[in-house]
């Protein structure tokens, strides 16, 4: 389930039918987005205005299959169209983009688009603000949910803890967030927004599981400790966090990677 972009025949047919999450849960799919292959999600950070231009997150791997140690740096790309959901899950616009700020699946496995249109523009033709980054790194035991814009499916479950370094084939990403087993998600949710249910924030993007209960294999993620000691975990589910990109944009909302705090994988 590693590389969701691969959708299965029977990940569409379950798909079909599901209910979304609980009428208790605050979280919708306002500001959730879906990609071709993808979910995703219009996010901001907690000090970008009205007049910058809008971010999409996703994986890196929804970009491209890319190599360990690779890193895409605002780069220009083929036009690329997102489809913006508002609460209801029902399409409000259509996005689109040509610049690639940030992808990489070296150390965590995220992309940021960068959108044709600004945030005012997209608010005011949406009443759509974005999904605020949260700058802080996640608690256990936390509430969260996993949206998909793919499927139109929110996924409700807890933090369930932390993994110093998660092995996939030829990847490795480090403090990835684990979910407990509700968060079950399937192929097409790749890049789906985690949210943090009490506060509405993006705490991370989804990106894999452990399908088969294979050992560090493509679809098969494991686990490693700080000591080594290999854990392997059928059937769940984990995802990257995102508050370390905060740290990656300079006072002008500018993609700098050598900024002190930037901790993400350089070019």
């Amino acid at each position: 389930m590693a590389l969701r972009f691969v959708i299965s025949l029977l990940a569409a047919i379950t798909a079909v039918g599901v209910t979304t999450a609980p009428a208790q849960a605050a979280v919708d799919f306002t500001g959730t987005v879906k990609l071709s292959n993808c979910s995703g999600s219009l996010v901001r950070l907690p000090s970008s205005t009205s007049t910058d231009k809008a971010l999409v997150l996703t994986n890196g791997h929804c970009v491209e299959l890319m190599k360990a140690g690779q890193v895409i740096v605002d780069k220009t790309v083929k036009r690329r169209t997102f489809e913006l959901l508002n609460g209801s899950s029902s399409t409000v616009a259509t996005l689109s983009s040509t610049k690639i700020v940030y992808a990489t699946m070296t150390g965590t496995d995220a992309a940021f688009y960068q959108l044709d249109s600004t945030y005012g523009q997209i608010q005011q033709q949406t009443g759509i603000r974005g999904l605020e980054l949260s700058g802080t790194h996640p608690v256990a035991n936390t509430e969260i949910r996993v949206v998909s814009g793919y499927w139109k499916r929110i996924y409700s479950c807890q933090v369930d803890g932390f993994v110093h370094q998660l092995k996939e084939g030829d990847w490795t990403w480090r403090d990835s967030l684990r979910y407990t087993p509700s968060c079950n998600t399937i192929g097409g949710t790749s890049g789906s927004p985690i949210i943090d249910n009490a506060s509405g924030k993006v705490v991370g993007v989804n990106n894999t599981g452990n399908e088969s209960g294979g050992r560090c294999t493509m679809n098969n993620p494991c686990e490693v400790d700080a000591a080594g000691k290999v854990t392997v975990r059928k059937g769940i589910n984990y995802g990257q966090q995102t508050f370390d990109f905060l740290s990656c944009f300079n006072s002008d909302r500018k993609l700098d990677l050598s900024l002190p705090g930037c901790k993400v994988a350089k070019s």
